[in-house]
């Protein structure tokens, strides 16, 4: 469980501090995008591959249709970020949901559940992903549901690992005895006790997500209504010899992020592992 103790050490851990202070820089771009450019990212406003300084207009200089690059960039930080934040709730219900099952009851609904969830992990992520987006279609739902379905296992394990070393404990006894049932039993007794494990997992999810996003979108899987960074970087390689800039900006805001939640992720680690508290 998370305390005022276990907060105190996180406040004090200073890469995960470090990475906060990323993540809230990128949040608040996010946030604040619509009042940087209450236009929107679509306008075009010169000619297409022009250098940061060259126009005025654009500090970062156009893209390859001409628009302001800096205004892509701010705007997809919102599409990347609700990318991630979807994928990592998706992930953490439907996993958590599976792992809870397995780890409880045991026996054939153990087996069937983790068959399930070995089957899914045999194929790679981002194959999975690609075959889904290109079956069903190229929408931002479509993205997000993809890399969900191919991101739930590792929740799934880390719950079911949880559950199997909680369910016997005495306290879990006790809860039988005074006729508590299993799915109160699940939900206030055993769960509460396996957060610090999916905390830890939901800030590397939402790392995956967004390059997974990326991924797709340099390769023109994204949806197409939607400015993201990988679609950014997949609309300047076709330039990137003379406009190398196009990819490098949103590159560099994608190693930003990522590095912002897997330093966060490391932070947690040490704060919520039993072992490492006092390291």
């Amino acid at each position: 469980m998370i305390d005022a103790g276990t907060l105190r050490r996180f406040l004090k851990h200073p890469s995960g501090m470090f990475g906060t202070a990323l993540l809230v820089l990128v949040v608040l771009v996010a946030l604040f995008a619509g009042i940087y450019a209450p236009q929107g990212p679509w306008p075009i406003i010169g000619r297409p591959l022009q250098w940061p300084g060259q126009i005025p207009a654009a500090l970062l200089g156009t893209d390859h249709l001409g628009r302001d690059l800096l205004v892509d960039v701010v705007y997809g930080t919102r599409a990347s970020l609700f990318v991630g934040v979807a994928v990592a709730v998706f992930s953490i219900v439907l996993g958590t949901v599976i792992g809870a099952m397995a780890g409880y009851y045991g026996r054939w609904v153990d087996d069937a559940l983790m068959r399930f969830t070995d089957a899914v992990q045999t194929v790679p992520s981002f194959l999975a992903a690609m075959v889904i987006v290109g079956v069903i279609g190229q929408s931002l739902v479509t993205v997000i549901c993809a890399i969900a379905i191919v991101s739930w296992p590792m929740v799934a394990r880390l719950v079911r690992a949880d559950f199997l070393r909680l369910k016997s404990q005495d306290f879990i006894l006790a809860c039988r005895i005074m006729g508590m049932g299993d799915m109160q039993i699940i939900f206030t007794q055993i769960l509460p006790n396996c957060l610090s494990p999916i905390i830890v997992a939901a800030s590397v999810i939402v790392a995956s997500a967004i390059i997974v996003e990326a991924g797709l979108s340099f390769l023109g899987l994204g949806d197409p209504n939607v400015i993201s960074w990988g679609s950014i970087i997949g609309g300047g390689r076709a330039a990137l010899r003379t406009a190398w800039h196009i990819t490098l900006i949103p590159a560099v805001a994608v190693v930003i992020t990522v590095l912002s939640l897997n330093l966060i992720g490391d932070a947690l680690n040490d704060v919520l592992n039993p072992h490492l508290k006092h390291r």
